[in-house]
């Protein structure tokens, strides 16, 4: 498996958005906002090597980036949509949800949509309890489980940041490494 960076799926939900046109293509930056250190795959990226998506890359890949971004508008740390106004924000958020789930939907993956749903309720839950850790960590084995399935270790783990359990995020990332430790990833070239 190889994997794109994150700046690439950032620049390629960019153009994509600017050219849907409307409100979200108004709010469009320039340029993504810097992602950090280095340019490592993101969740979007994870999701969309794994061999669920074989076949539908660049797809699953675009509507997850939808969907991140949404939910970066939603608590306030967007890369690519950065309106003005914090109530445009969640409406953007929102569209974009709407977008990338009606993407996966036409595709029929209802595995994924549902894990989506996990993720969304999940974050919702994370930062209303102002804890980052577990929305990272929500993000990470979401994404694993949309490219590859959902294991035992990854119900489990979710059922525990339902339950506000303070060990949930390190379940989370237990999940997601113990799939990620089967899987090679190769730099593109």
């Amino acid at each position: 498996m190889s994997a794109r960076g994150a700046r690439a799926g950032a620049e390629a939900l960019r153009v994509t958005l600017r050219d849907l046109g409307g409100a979200l293509a108004d709010a469009v930056a320039e340029r993504p906002a810097p992602l950090g250190a280095g340019d490592a795959p993101g969740p979007a990226q994870i999701a969309a090597g794994g061999p669920r998506a074989a076949g539908m890359e660049a797809e699953y890949e675009l509507l997850l980036e939808m969907i991140l971004e949404g939910s970066r508008l939603h608590y306030g740390r967007p890369l690519t949509v950065r309106p003005g106004d914090p109530d445009l924000a969640l409406l953007l958020g929102d569209q974009l949800y709407a977008f990338g789930l009606s993407r996966l939907a036409a595709i029929g993956d209802l595995a994924a949509i549902s894990e989506l749903a996990d993720v969304i309720s999940l974050l919702a839950q994370a930062h209303a309890g102002a804890n980052d850790d577990l929305a990272r960590a929500v993000w990470e084995a979401g994404a694993v489980a949309i490219g590859w399935g959902a294991s035992a270790g990854h119900d489990a783990a979710k059922a525990l940041a339902r339950t506000e359990d303070p060990r949930a995020d390190a379940a989370l990332a237990r999940a997601a490494a113990n799939v990620a430790a089967t899987v090679t990833v190769e730099p593109t070239s």
